[in-house]
């Protein structure tokens, strides 16, 4: 079984047990999050799509860890106007588990 979460602007295929890298959540490990904006749900055999979310579904998240994913390196630069710029981001992210899934 699994469904089609959407959580913070983004969509994510969540089964039980699994781990999803998701943006930065100001919680502490080991809290629990509810998400009831359920795009679909797959049980087998069975699919229910809903309009826009199924009715009653729910996905339980647990916070496991916050980190900071690899450094991307931006640079711009402008021929003959002696103008270059190096710039550095890290973009913040956190793991959860997937605990259950409720159609």
């Amino acid at each position: 079984m699994y469904a089609l979460v959407e959580y913070k602007g983004k969509q994510y295929k969540a089964e039980q047990g699994a781990v999803l890298t998701v943006d930065a959540i100001d919680a502490e490990k080991g809290t629990k999050i509810d998400v009831e904006s359920v795009l679909l749900v797959s049980d087998g055999d069975k699919v229910t799509v809903g309009t826009p979310y199924v009715k009653g579904a729910k996905v339980q998240f647990v916070v496991e860890d916050s980190f900071r994913d690899k450094k991307v390196i931006v640079y711009k630069y402008k021929s003959k106007k002696d103008y270059h710029r190096t710039i550095g981001h890290r973009q913040h992210y956190t793991n959860v588990r997937v605990e259950s899934v409720n159609a």
